[in-house]
C-alpha cells in the first residue's frame, strides 16, 4: 500500500487481488437485472461518450463516459437499483418468479390490487430515494423517504415529484437517517429498502445491486471489442461501485481493468477503511460537510466490501475543488467533445482524473500511458440545478 498526498486529494495505490469473484454478482444476475428494465416503458439505453479531443489532449488511447444523467427521466443511476429490488421484493411477496417475470406481470389487476397495499421506507441523500419514489409509483406502491440532515430542499422536493413517495428531512446524519428508516418499518409494517447492508440485512442490497449491473451489461455492449484499461467508480456506501467493479473485473479477466474508488475527503470511508489495513470496515464519524451530497455517507456496505477492498488498485478522497473541477470539465469540452451535464456526485471521478492526467509522477503510478482506455461513470445529472449553476458560473471557487 502507497499513500500519496497532496492538497486536493489523498491517494492510496495496492496491487488488486484476484478474489474469485463474488457468487451472487454473476452474469446470470446483470443478464436477469437487464431483463426486467428493458421491460420496464421507460426504459432506454443511457449512451457512452467518447471525449476523444480530450483524450488526444492529454495522450491516452481512450476517454469514455457511460451517461447516467438521463436514465428514466431522473437524473442519476440509482432507478435501475430501486427498481429492480422492488421487483425482487414484490415478486417474493406475491409468490412470482422473478426469473420470468417482468414489469408486464406487473400490469394485471390484481396483482395491481394487491401491490396497492404494500409500502416501503428509505433512508437516501437524494438519488437512492427518488429511484424509491419513482419505482413505486410504477408498481402501484406507496413509499416514504428520509433524508439527512444538510440536504436542500430542491433533491426532497424532487424525490415527491419522482413519483409516490413522501420525503422528509431529518436533523440526523445519513448513517442516523438509515437507522431512523429501519425502525419506522419495524414500528409500521413497512419494507426497508436500502442500498446499504449490515448483519441481518443483506438480501435486499444485494438486489438492488445487481440493479445496477445493468450500467455494465450496457456499457460492455457499447464497447464493443474495446477493453477499458482504467475504470474509476465513485463511491457513497460503495453498492455501485462495489458491484460494477466485481462486474467489470470479471467480464474481462484476465486483462481486468484498473478500478480506481473516488470519495469526498470529509465521508472517505471506504478509503480510511483501506488506509487502516486491518481488513475491516471502519465509520467516518460526525457530520460530514461537502457539496457531494450523493456521496455523504460514513459506513462501507458490507456486502460488497471485501471486492471493494482487494480489488480496487486506487482509492481516492477528493476535496470539493475536485468535483467542481470535473463539473466545469464536462460542461465545457475539450474542442469537438460533446458536452456532459454532471452534478457534483457524478464530476468528481472525471476532477480527479483531470489532476491525474496532468502530473507526469501520478500518471505513473496510475499506469496510465498512451495505450490507456479510461471509463468513467457519470452517475447523476444536475440533481441540484440551483448548485449546479452556481458551480457553473464561477460563484463557487476551487
Amino acid at each position: 500500500m502507497k499513500l500519496i498526498h497532496n492538497s486536493l486529494f489523498d491517494l492510496i495505490t495496492q496491487t488488486p487481488a484476484d478474489s474469485g469473484g463474488v457468487p451472487w454478482l454473476s452474469e446470470a444476475a446483470a443478464k436477469n437485472a437487464r431483463r426486467f428494465h428493458r421491460s420496464l416503458p421507460a426504459y432506454r439505453e443511457t449512451r457512452l461518450v467518447s471525449l476523444a479531443c480530450a483524450a488526444d489532449q492529454f495522450g491516452v488511447a481512450g476517454i469514455l463516459v457511460k451517461d447516467e444523467s438521463d436514465r428514466f427521466g431522473l437524473k442519476a443511476f440509482k432507478g435501475l437499483g430501486g427498481s429492480y429490488g422492488m421487483f425482487r421484493i414484490l415478486c417474493e411477496r406475491l409468490g412470482l418468479d422473478p426469473e420470468s417475470a417482468d414489469f408486464k406481470t406487473f400490469e394485471d389487476p390484481e396483482i395491481r390490487r394487491r401491490c396497492a397495499d404494500i409500502e416501503f421506507v428509505t433512508a437516501t441523500d437524494g438519488n437512492h430515494g427518488k429511484g424509491v419514489s419513482w419505482a413505486a409509483q410504477q408498481f402501484g406502491c406507496r413509499a416514504h423517504v428520509y433524508m439527512p440532515v444538510g440536504t436542500v430542499e430542491a433533491r426532497r422536493r424532487a424525490i415527491e415529484e419522482a413519483g409516490s413517495a413522501t420525503a422528509e428531512i431529518t436533523p440526523w446524519s445519513y448513517d442516523e437517517t438509515v437507522a431512523y428508516a429501519a425502525k419506522q418499518a419495524g414500528e409500521h409494517g413497512w419494507i426497508l429498502i436500502q442500498d446499504t447492508a449490515w448483519d441481518g440485512y443483506e438480501q435486499i442490497p444485494q438486489w438492488i445491486i445487481e440493479g445496477y449491473l445493468t450500467i455494465g451489461e450496457e456499457t460492455a455492449e457499447q464497447l464493443g471489442g474495446l477493453t477499458p484499461t482504467h475504470v474509476f467508480l465513485q463511491a457513497g456506501v460503495g453498492s455501485m461501485a462495489g458491484g460494477l467493479t466485481a462486474y467489470f473485473r470479471n467480464r474481462y479477466a484476465p486483462a481486468s481493468p484498473l478500478v480506481t474508488i473516488v470519495e469526498p475527503t470529509s465521508a472517505a470511508c471506504v478509503y480510511e477503511s483501506v488506509k487502516a489495513g486491518d481488513g475491516a470496515m471502519h465509520t467516518v464519524p460526525g457530520d460530514a460537510e461537502t457539496i457531494m451530497a450523493g456521496l455523504n455517507c460514513g459506513t462501507p456496505c458490507s456486502v460488497v466490501w471485501p471486492v471493494l477492498r482487494d480489488e480496487a488498485a486506487a482509492y481516492a478522497a477528493c476535496t470539493d475543488a475536485v468535483t467542481i473541477t470535473g463539473m466545469r470539465a464536462y460542461a465545457r469540452p475539450v474542442g469537438s467533445d460533446q458536452a456532459v451535464i454532471s452534478g457534483e456526485s457524478g464530476a468528481v471521478t472525471f476532477g480527479l482524473l483531470w489532476e491525474i492526467l496532468r502530473d507526469g509522477a501520478l500518471r505513473r503510478e496510475m499506469k496510465i500511458d498512451q495505450e490507456s482506455v479510461i471509463l468513467l461513470v457519470n452517475t447523476e445529472g444536475d440533481t441540484d440545478p440551483e448548485g449546479y449553476r452556481r458551480v457553473l458560473s464561477e460563484e463557487e471557487q476551487i
